[in-house]
């Protein structure tokens, strides 16, 4: 037994814990969940809890059911939820088939296989998101969502149900080890923004999950309901979650170069023209749902158009510049994927597309100077800013040729989004909306 597993079963003991959470996600990053006694700890860390696999959304084929979930003790930590009468605990696991092997469909497993690619040519991967979410007051079936207040961008509320909830949420979370950097108002309604402190990608993603379960929990002990949709109001701006990364060699920076234009050495302009090179593929992967391209095709700085820029929020890459000259700093910031993504699987196609710049060893074009909402299409297209997919049907075709994409989840992963993906396109697809009632049914 190593040395994390025997902290872990000290502290169990030391801290009167009752419940072990054990935590991994579906292919569509829906949070899973099953709880052990402490008296099994021991045994799940040696061979692991065994459950139905077929059960889990595109987790395995009915005939090979039987999985296994393996703790990983380094992401031990203490449930901080209020009233909890008993002590609880929660550690994310890795999936396993009976014989040992890593789960070919596991998000995390996936995760893992492309930041050891990263390792391999000498690089760690590091994330910070932004992540953006709404505070509703409880929906009543069939109502339309209603915002916890009226107020905007950066906005102060005294007293404020947003405020008061943001300062609860992040004690939380600090509680868990997970470090905020920022926290704000965002520009709609009842919308927030909390923001991350840089990690790896791997213990990033982690704490994506755990973020999404801390906003849910303490948003049900307010009173009100906190949703992470894309775009949940028609005349309100969407959710996303803006995403910065670094290549880190060592303790040195990959991406910063003294000097460049923008500071941006060779490798962070290869790594930016693989995001871009292969936006239209992996955007099925960053924004999964219907209602994602709501979102990117509803304005309010959600980018549209494959193009980048220096401090230009209307493109889908931008080179943050608030610490200029400081080499750590120097990163990356993708601006499409949305807070609904699963972390695991959007990471990995993001980190693969920056790797297949750098492997291509592909030319970075001219930056975006302009509003690129602001251009006329003709614009656009003489600039050779081509658009994302504007539909999720879109985004289907543009992955389902993807080599890069079919490689990176690999073969049944990439063959179960599809499949899940279409059938949603297809049952979106068959709904008579309220929209296409209050035109038609009236004149037609």
């Amino acid at each position: 037994m190593d040395k994390q597993q025997e902290y872990v079963l000290r502290s169990v003991e030391e801290r009167d814990i009752r419940f072990i959470r054990l935590w991994f996600t579906d292919v569509l990053g829906v949070l899973k969940s099953v709880a052990i006694a402490p008296a099994e700890l021991e045994n799940a860390f040696n061979e692991g809890i065994g459950f139905d696999g077929s059960a889990v959304e595109g987790l395995t084929r009915v005939y090979e059911a039987d999985m296994l979930a393996i703790p990983d003790p380094s992401t031990f930590q203490i449930l901080p939820w209020r009233g909890a009468r008993q002590g609880a605990a929660r550690m994310f696991c890795d999936i396993q088939t009976p014989d040992g092997e890593a789960a070919l469909s596991d998000p995390r497993q996936v995760l893992k296989r492309t930041l050891d690619k990263a390792s391999e040519q000498g690089f760690t991967f590091y994330t910070h998101p932004e992540i953006e979410f709404y505070l509703l007051e409880k929906p009543e079936p069939g109502e339309a969502p209603k915002p916890v207040d009226k107020a905007g961008y950066f906005d102060n509320v005294p007293r404020g149900t947003a405020h008061n909830f943001r300062r609860e949420a992040i004690t939380m979370l600090e509680s868990m080890g997970i470090s905020v950097e920022f926290s704000h108002h965002e520009a709609g309604p009842g919308q927030n923004e909390i923001d991350l402190r840089y990690a790896d990608a791997l213990s990033m993603a982690d704490n994506i999950m755990t973020f999404r379960t801390v906003i849910k929990e303490v948003a049900l002990e307010q009173g009100i309901f906190a949703s992470f949709m894309p775009k949940p109001l028609f005349n309100g701006p969407g959710s996303g979650m803006h995403t910065h990364m670094s290549l880190f060699e060592g303790d040195r920076n990959a991406f910063y170069e003294a000097g460049a234009d923008h500071n941006l050495s060779p490798v962070a302009r290869q790594f930016i023209a693989g995001l871009l090179k292969y936006a239209p593929e992996i955007t099925a992967i960053t924004n999964q749902y219907v209602n994602s391209y709501k979102r990117l095709w509803g304005g309010a700085e959600a980018p549209s158009y494959v193009c980048w820029g220096s401090n230009n929020r209307s493109a889908l890459v931008r080179i943050p510049i608030h610490k200029p000259g400081k080499s750590q700093s120097t990163r990356v910031e993708y601006r499409a994927m949305d807070s609904a993504a699963n972390p695991y699987l959007a990471f990995s196609v993001l980190l693969a597309a920056g790797l297949k710049g750098i492997e291509e060893g592909l030319e970075l074009p001219e930056g975006a100077e302009d509003d690129v909402w602001e251009l006329s299409n003709a614009e656009r297209k003489a600039m050779g800013y081509e658009p994302l997919p504007s539909s999720l049907s879109e985004a289907i075709q543009a992955m389902e040729r993807s080599e890069l994409v079919a490689e990176t989840l690999g073969e049944r992963v990439f063959d179960f989004v599809l499949r899940n993906k279409r059938a949603e396109w297809e049952e979106y697809r068959a709904q008579v909306t309220p929209f296409e009632l209050e035109q038609y049914l009236p004149v037609l």
